[in-house]
């Protein structure tokens, strides 16, 4: 099997080393940049299967770069894991806002880190979607696992790897309330941060990104979401 790609953009040297050590010892193939404009250009021409980005860096921020990589037609299935310094929930709601996948607080183990991404990489794969509903269509929505395709009367939704999951498994099973917990756990996997409000920005960016009014998915006060049956 071929090893995935990994872009880390870090300027802090000894926690570059150390990331690129832990996750070369695991079998990637990793490349890292200093700085978010070397980062950027080195996405671009490596077109990894994740990257590793510091939310604070110079030039280029996280948020800049994590933007610009969701938003070219060539990279945004890249899977993106948000390293942030203080782990507050600002931070991370604005990281999995503009598209990150996953995000990680420092200080972090190397051990933990090489579990999230594993547990991101494995995410971004849909192995463990419910092969007996391929596609789903309801009314102006088609959702095909095959293509790894979203479209909104016809035209392409691009979704990161995240977001098509959660949708994915909320339209499986249409009608049915999911809290938020059993989301984390159940669409995007045990390894996943349990973190409630992860799943509230990227369900507003689901609906923000589908256009459909009134929304497909329906949030059950005090209890979840659940996509219409």
């Amino acid at each position: 099997m071929k090893s995935k790609k990994i872009v880390i953009i870090e300027d802090e040297p000894d926690i570059l080393e150390v990331l690129s050590y832990n996750l070369k010892r695991e079998g990637f193939v990793v490349l890292a940049a200093l700085d978010g404009d070397t980062g950027l250009a080195m996405v671009k021409h490596e077109k990894p299967d994740l990257v590793l980005l510091d939310l604070m860096l110079p030039g280029m921020d996280g948020v800049e770069i994590c933007s610009s990589i969701k938003n070219d037609t060539e990279l945004h299935n890249t899977l993106i894991i948000m390293v942030t310094a203080k782990g507050e929930e600002s931070d991370v709601v604005l990281g999995l806002g503009v598209g990150a996948d996953d995000y990680v607080a420092k200080p972090f183990s190397p051990k933990e880190l090489v579990a999230r991404v594993k547990a991101v990489l494995r995410r971004g794969t849909l192995l463990d979607l419910n092969p007996e509903k391929e596609k789903i269509e309801y009314g102006d929505l088609c959702i095909d696992t095959q293509k790894y395709e979203v479209l909104v009367k016809g035209q392409e939704v691009k979704l990161t790897a995240t977001e098509f999951r959660i949708l994915h498994y909320l339209a499986s099973h249409s009608g049915r309330v999911f809290s938020r917990e059993q989301l984390l756990n159940k669409a995007l996997g045990d390894a996943s941060v349990v973190v409630d409000r992860n799943i509230d920005v990227h369900i507003r960016g689901i609906r923000k990104k589908l256009a459909i009014e009134p929304p497909l998915i329906e949030t059950i006060r005090g209890i979840g979401y659940r996509f219409k049956d």
